[in-house]
């Protein structure tokens, strides 16, 4: 029987494009650090530095301490001085995204989390821990979410490993105390999402902003669109799981 659902964040409740997120985000966080550090020297750094955040299989470091210990071997600027750049920029033009992607929450969400909550069941917003919590709060923000009582919200600081690495998923089911048969996730990332069907959680694809490279062949236990899958949830199909 299924007692949590864990979700997927961008492209699942948060509708929009994560492609244009990307290059969004990479403009913005280039431009507030461009008096620090020349762009090219500090895309090529960023990228680098995530990618060692996802490949990473030491259980002892935080994606946070992955990524500071990795990002800062490729750039001549002290943590110290750059790290409140970084700070400072979530905060302030972090926010301003959302309007360059015209991002509005998608009109059944969170109706849909207070539906669950409601019901008894625990919820987990399971987004790829590759960015500070307050990122994933604004964004949570964006898709008119945030303030509800998550059992768990993963995100770099406390998390040690990243999606598509199972280890992840074992460690966020460590953290909420469930076993796999009792949860479900929900993502529109073949790659990243669907992957939890390897440790037994049930899977839902959400097609409207599908991501597929075709890498893996895992099947999803159900798919459909947002609003299909919403009304799955309004009719307590979760409980048939």
């Amino acid at each position: 029987m299924v007692r949590c659902v864990l979700f997927d964040l961008d492209g699942t409740l948060v509708h929009f494009e994560y492609d244009d997120f990307l290059k969004e985000y990479f403009r913005a966080i280039t431009k507030a650090a461009a008096t620090l550090v020349e762009p090219a020297q500090f895309v090529e750094a960023l990228v680098a530095s995530t990618e060692a955040m996802i490949r990473n299989e030491d259980p002892s470091r935080s994606n946070r301490q992955v990524f500071i210990g990795d990002f800062f071997q490729r750039v001549n600027v002290p943590e110290d001085i750059l790290m409140p750049v970084f700070g400072e920029f979530y905060v302030s033009e972090f926010t301003q995204l959302k309007n360059a992607l015209g991002v509005q929450p998608h009109p059944k969400a969170r109706a849909m989390l207070e539906f669950l909550f409601q019901e008894g069941y625990d919820v987990v917003i399971a987004t790829n821990a590759v960015f500070p919590v307050e990122a994933i709060v604004e964004r949570m923000r964006w898709g008119g979410i945030q303030g509800l009582p998550y059992k768990l919200i993963t995100c770099y600081e406390t998390m040690h490993f990243c999606k598509p690495n199972v280890k992840y998923y074992e460690e966020t089911l460590g953290i909420i105390g469930y076993e796999p048969e009792e949860c479900l996730m929900v993502g529109n990332n073949m790659d990243e999402d669907i992957i939890a069907g390897v440790l037994g959680l049930k899977t839902y694809l959400v097609e409207d902003f599908l991501l597929d490279s075709g890498a893996d062949q895992h099947t999803p236990d159900l798919r459909s669109d947002f609003n299909e899958f919403a009304e799955f949830v309004f009719s307590n199909g979760v409980r048939t799981l």
